[in-house]
């Protein structure tokens, strides 16, 4: 029961009514017996956002689009790693200083091992804060990248980074890769449902398809690699991975996974 002495929590983005965050997050301040809630906002401006973390005294945040990239500038201190990638999509509130972490990277990466990295070609669709700890992520472990974005300044800058190529998104259509990652909000409802972020005709069998957008878990983009023979990874278990690894950057406590995941599939039923 919320009191006066209630720690706030939230996600910052634009748009969030979609997200899941405050789902799973108060499920686990709930089994982990914590005086806690967590919110959503959509803020027009991410600094007034931050001064608002200072000011409320909220005591963690997650990132979401569009303000991964944009909020680094308004903290206090960013995390080596975080500021490698770019991005930062976690917030933790020290007596008021604000340090920015990323969990995207490694929830990402993970569920791709399986399938293997080294060597293969990797196709990133977007250049945002997602598509960068994807990257960064992925050149770490060996593969072959290849990025395509609607904005050529933005994805050219992403691919020297990591030292990949880059392809106009208008000659998506040229692309061949082994794995294929969309880190747009295409596909994701209520918004984008039906926009596919690659064409069909090239998601051939045998190759991986991931999609980062979880709402819905079939989106239009893994309903057509499936149907082409593609293995598929959907948005669910990098979305609980680095939620988790956020719960324990502000807890210090390692949360129910399998709980997590539950609750979410429970609520899109």
């Amino acid at each position: 029961m919320m009191n006066a002495s209630t720690d706030l929590y939230c996600v910052l983005g634009s748009p969030v009514a979609h997200s899941q965050s405050p789902l799973v997050h108060n499920l686990c301040f709930k089994d982990n017996k914590i005086n806690a809630v967590y919110l959503a906002f959509e803020p027009p401006d991410i600094g007034q956002a931050v001064q608002s973390i200072r000011t409320l005294n909220i005591k963690g945040a997650s990132i979401t689009i569009p303000f991964k990239e944009s909020i680094m500038s308004h903290l206090d201190e960013v995390d080596p790693q975080a500021r490698e990638i770019g991005a930062v999509n976690t917030v933790v509130n020290t007596e008021g200083w604000l340090r920015g972490y990323n969990t995207d990277q490694k929830a990402a990466v993970d569920p791709l091992i399986p399938h293997g990295i080294k060597g293969k070609t990797i196709c990133i669709i977007g250049a945002g804060g997602a598509a960068r700890a994807v990257a960064h992520g992925i050149s770490k472990q060996g593969g072959q990248l290849i990025i395509t974005n609607r904005s050529r300044e933005k994805g050219a800058e992403l691919a020297a980074q990591i030292r990949g190529q880059f392809i106009s998104a208008d000659q998506m259509d040229t692309i061949r890769a082994d794995v294929v990652i969309n880190t747009t909000s295409c596909g994701m409802a209520p918004l984008h449902l039906e926009a596919l972020p690659f064409p069909a005709q090239n998601l051939k069998p045998g190759m991986v398809a991931m999609d980062v957008v979880y709402t819905p878990l079939d989106t239009r983009f893994l309903l057509a690699a499936r149907k082409n023979g593609c293995n598929t990874i959907d948005g669910l278990s990098m979305f609980v991975a680095q939620a988790a690894a956020q719960f324990e950057l502000w807890t210090g406590l390692k949360p129910d996974i399998r709980a997590m995941k539950n609750a979410v599939l429970d609520n899109q039923h």
